[in-house]
């Protein structure tokens, strides 16, 4: 009789790792298959996985694999399998289902067919049925349904595998206990340990990497904590062939302990530190590891042998931690380079670039996935060698893009740019403007805006007209993306293009993209969410600026209503200044979630600071509310299908205006605003109020050169 077989699951990139350890385990006739690896051997050897792999996810012993065309094929051959050699008619059963064919287009229903079969074969055989239970069931079922087959198998590990039993306590975004081995695996840990050489991580957050480490070298199988499995409740499970490899693990375990080398640990946070000192103990290291809180500039390596320093730094998603992102990897990279002479060191990052802030050559790179997030493991050997001078390498190179660039014809753009940079950069640092617009068409064969949102880059190129040759527009648009980051010294990365044109019907309101990506910029006191992907605007106006600090000074103790609150940058200023409460109208439900969040980081929050999703004109006509401050700031033009109809600022203007002041306070004040280029105010049919013409007052220096972009008046009744 052939053997049985097997698959244990794992990240794609962790599967090469998991081939090895089965194989030192005993398996046979390994290959990979999706998801995971397929290996033959006796039920000792799946038990030894289960128990001692230290990459695996899962262990599935495989019982049948069927045709599986449509649902009603997979539920035929799903019923033909023996359930009652497997499961007590008592028990409980659950089933995880994967793929799909014909009839079967999502998991839920798939697992619904695969147990319904399973039930109908033993209430056929048997008289009764197992119960199902999704928790802690006596059995699990993987099914993966694939090109009209179907393979079956029985989930021999119960829950993950990565979860070891002895993490207690937690930090933000820890990594899983499988991928922190699979990092030591592929660092050369075990190697390093058996000569007896130290372990170092100095961001060690709830102490994952150094409790694997400590395993690792003490011989510790990683299942030995766990107290229930996937096989307890199995009737083909052997209770004699298991409890001999636990007793075997456990004499492994006692020792291994004098084997562990010295593994030192250590955070800047007190709270990482706490919970990596109870999940030490609760692993059974704690009088192993060394864990202390130290500032990563005062780690020191041990003065035995050279070892192992491996790290897993933040990846950073907001904006303004990239720059201290960066100063972090160069302190790792001066800290090596002065005092680990002779180590290995590995770190593993979610963005490559960072890694060359270090100043040292990577020797070997590996991809792995923690999550859904790519990531990078550096692996460096800290000798001279692989030493870089990492500011004079970047300074070169940006020197050689801008002389390339030169002799391409881009020398007016750079003069430009580096003029514009002296007197918008000198003006932006004395006023503490972190978000402003440093370029917008000045020279007409560059037609892009570029605005700076702290050290981020966003570019807007306006769609060229007919006459201009698409070849020459697209060369200079290379230009502008290679000469931006070079001169203002910043990655690529961080810089972001968008096409402007002419919006016309639905799709001004569509998302250019799906990335779902913000990060957060400081104005003044406020904080506020910016998306320089999924939109045709980043959800800040900056030619508000100015607009945005009246609003602010104006707003102390009044009743604030924001008409088109778009994503409530305006509401956040006037709640900052002081407003007694806060209305804010708005007829985009993504745009009220967004100025939400906007709310929420600058803490305001309760029943006084009220968002309405609305049509504003229908909304104004049924409102009844009475507001001292009002900022009215509509769209251009608008024909969403979602209007009654269609919206003009021009033609409507007017008729709003009457609207918005029928909820005015006697002694109240409305701020009016439009970019509409040609904007005309219809003065004579606004006779009876007191206008006075904002315009100019509360443009911002960095749009001086465009002012017809922005009109603004501050109006009142007389």
């Amino acid at each position: 009789m052939d053997e049985p077989s097997f698959i244990a699951t794992a990240p794609a990139s962790v599967e090469p790792l998991l081939a090895m350890e089965l194989s030192g385990l005993g398996a046979a006739e390994i290959k990979p298959v999706r998801g995971g690896i397929r290996f033959q051997g006796p039920l000792e050897l799946a038990y030894r996985a289960c128990l001692w792999s230290r990459t695996a996810s899962r262990v599935v012993l495989v019982l049948a694999e069927i045709p599986a065309a449509d649902a009603d094929e997979l539920y035929s051959g799903v019923y033909e399998q023996s359930w009652e050699e497997h499961l007590d008619p008592d028990g409980t059963l659950a089933v995880d289902f994967g793929g799909a064919c014909a009839g079967i287009d999502h998991g839920h229903y798939g697992a619904q067919r695969v147990k319904d079969a399973i039930v109908d074969r033993f209430r056929a055989h048997c008289g009764r049925r197992p119960g199902v239970d999704r928790l802690r069931p006596d059995l699990r079922i993987q099914v993966q349904a694939r090109d009209g087959h179907a393979t079956i198998g029985l989930d021999l590990s119960g829950d993950s595998l990565h979860r070891r039993g002895y993490r207690a306590a937690t930090v933000l975004a820890p990594l899983k206990e499988t991928l922190a081995a699979a990092l030591l695996l592929k660092a050369g840990w075990p190697v390093i340990a058996a000569a007896g050489g130290p372990l170092l991580d100095p961001l060690c957050g709830s102490g994952t990497l150094a409790i694997e480490a400590a395993w690792i070298a003490g011989d510790r199988a990683p299942g030995l904590s766990r107290e229930r499995w996937g096989f307890s409740g199995w009737l083909g499970h052997v209770p004699v062939l298991w409890n001999r490899l636990l007793a075997e693990a456990r004499q492994r375990r006692e020792a291994g302990l004098a084997r562990i080398p010295p593994i030192l640990a250590s955070d800047r946070d007190p709270k990482a530190v706490r919970a990596a000192r109870i999940n030490a103990g609760h692993a059974g290291v704690a009088n192993r590891i060394d864990i202390e809180q130290r500032e990563l500039i005062d780690v020191d390596p041990p003065k035995d042998s050279p070892g192992l320093l491996i790290a897993n730094p933040p990846y950073g998603e907001r904006l303004g931690e990239q720059d201290d992102l960066a100063e972090l990897y160069r302190q790792i990279g001066e800290r090596l380079k002065a005092r680990f002479g002779g180590w290995r060191a590995a770190i593993l990052t979610g963005n490559p670039e960072l890694g060359k802030r270090m100043g040292l050559r990577a020797e070997k790179t590996h991809v792995f996935y923690n999550g859904p997030l790519e990531c990078r493991l550096l692996r460096f050997r800290v000798e001279p060698a692989f030493f870089v001078d990492r500011d004079t390498a970047d300074q070169r190179a940006r020197t050689r893009i801008l002389e390339r660039a030169i002799e391409n014809g881009a020398e007016g753009f750079i003069n430009r740019l580096r003029k514009n940079l002296r007197h918008l950069g000198h003006w932006a640092e004395r006023e503490g403007v972190r978000c402003y617009r440093l370029y917008d068409a000045d020279l007409p064969e560059y037609a892009v805006a570029v605005d700076r949102y702290e050290q981020w880059l966003h570019v807007q190129e306006y769609a060229p007209p007919s006459s201009i040759d698409p070849a020459k527009a697209r060369t200079r648009l290379e230009q502008v993306l290679t000469v931006l980051p070079a001169l203002l010294e910043l990655p690529p990365e961080q810089l972001f293009l968008k096409i402007r044109q002419r919006q016309r019907g639905a799709s001004q309101y569509q998302k250019r993209a799906e990335q779902g990506r913000f990060h957060e910029v400081r104005e003044g006191a406020a904080r506020f969410w910016v998306n320089f992907t999924d939109y045709l605007d980043t959800g800040l106006f900056l030619d508000h600026r100015i607009t945005r600090r009246r609003l602010a000074e104006l707003a102390a103790g009044r009743r604030f209503l924001n008409l088109f609150g778009y994503t409530g940058t305006a509401t956040v200023c006037a709640a900052l200044g002081g407003a007694a409460s806060t209305t804010t109208v708005d007829l985009s439900a993504t745009y009220l979630d967004w100025a939400q969040r906007n709310l929420a980081l600058n803490g305001i929050a309760g029943p006084r600071h009220a968002l309405i999703r609305a049509d504003c004109r229908q909304w104004l006509d049924q409102a009844r509310e009475c507001y001292d401050l009002i900022f009215l700031d509509p769209p251009t033009f608008s024909n969403s299908r979602r209007l009654v109809e269609s919206f003009d600022a021009q033609r409507d203007h007017v008729d709003l205006l009457r609207q918005a002041l029928r909820l005015l306070a006697p002694d109240g004040v409305l701020i009016f605003s439009t970019n509409r280029r040609a904007f005309r105010l219809d003065r004579e049919a606004l006779a009876d109020l007191w206008i006075e013409d904002w315009s100019r007052r509360t443009l911002p220096p960095d749009f001086a050169r465009q002012p017809k972009i922005h009109h603004c008046w501050r109006i009142a009744r007389r």
